[in-house]
């Protein structure tokens, strides 16, 4: 699998996305790093990187322009995997200079997100197979990587979500489907407003986020209202059930708040998959490296580098082995 489970024919140092080949500085080796001598967190380098993904939010709440995109990526792009378009805002774009973002993104060997903007086509089209369907193409034909599958105002039975999946991946794209626990999740409505809407039981989120793998979903988006955002105590008895029962290079959660992804990585260290906004990846990126944080995260988020021989032997303990086996 490539870096982010996208890009088929990948190499260790290039990713391929639609025509564009992006050059991959690999973070732990590049000598181009004139501090590379300081010690920091061994993470895997973004060309073969399955964990500790991070995804940005792209034009919504800034309007995100290419010139800005491009120098963002240049300076902190080996740190960045994904770009997310939120609130279908790709969609009032015009067709140039939407393929110049997604271009600039691929370029920079990062893969492109549509956001959650099918759910406004199925309520438009009352999940019409031929609209849907032509909405899957052109998001296809226009270069996006991942379409991410949310329902957060929508009630929709989960055989039809599933299938949906499945519809999804045989356009050529990732399924990426979000689940949360949170009742009309998705908008910018108050505490007291989605506290009258009522969550759901975490159960009913993990056995969904398992249906949806098995139908082929990539990866599975953690909605976070109603756990970390516009509530009045976290539910991180929500975060633990998740981590406890989804494999981790299969979760992404949403953090865009810096308390939040300081509480991610606390708990679930330096790899876990997150998506932040576009001006938090630089900070998330100290924080997984370990070279700076808060008064609780400062000095305390570390790994290991024999990691990659544990994942080798299959994240299994291997017993009585000579050390040099090691």
């Amino acid at each position: 699998m490539a870096a982010s489970g996208l890009g088929e024919g990948s190499t260790a140092g290039s990713k391929t996305y639609g025509t564009v080949t992006a050059s991959l500085s690999l973070a732990n080796t590049s000598s181009t790093h004139p501090f590379s001598f300081l010690p920091a967190n061994s993470l895997e380098p973004k060309a073969t990187r399955t964990k500790g993904l991070t995804e940005i939010r792209g034009p919504y709440y800034a309007p995100v322009t290419n010139t800005y995109l491009d120098e963002l990526l240049k300076d902190w792009g080996e740190y960045v995997d994904g770009v997310k378009f939120a609130g279908g805002a790709f969609s009032l774009m015009p067709e140039d200079r939407l393929r110049t973002l997604i271009d600039t993104a691929h370029k920079h060997g990062c893969y492109v997100s549509t956001g959650g903007f099918i759910e406004r086509v199925l309520s438009a089209s009352g999940g019409d197979k031929a609209v849907v369907s032509k909405y899957l193409t052109t998001c296809k034909n226009m270069g996006f990587d991942v379409l991410e599958i949310s329902s957060g105002f929508l009630s929709i039975p989960t055989d039809d979500w599933a299938s949906l999946i499945e519809f999804t991946a045989a356009h050529g794209l990732k399924p990426k489907p979000e689940v949360g626990i949170q009742w009309g999740a998705g908008g910018d409505a108050s505490i007291e407003e989605l506290e009258s809407a009522g969550t759901r039981d975490p159960k009913w989120l993990i056995d969904r986020a398992k249906t949806f793998l098995d139908a082929g979903a990539y990866m599975i988006m953690i909605e976070s209202e109603g756990i970390t955002e516009n509530v009045k105590n976290w539910r991180t008895d929500v975060i633990s059930a998740v981590t406890s029962a989804l494999p981790a290079d299969k979760i992404m959660f949403e953090a865009a708040d810096p308390d939040v992804f300081a509480y991610h990585i606390q708990n679930q260290g330096a790899r876990a998959n997150l998506f932040v906004d576009h001006s938090q990846a630089v900070q998330l990126a100290c924080l997984r490296r370990g070279i700076w944080g808060t008064g609780s995260t400062f000095a305390r988020v570390v790994t290991f580098e024999g990691t990659g021989e544990h994942f080798r032997k299959g994240g299994r303990a291997v017993h009585n082995e000579p050390s040099e086996k090691y």
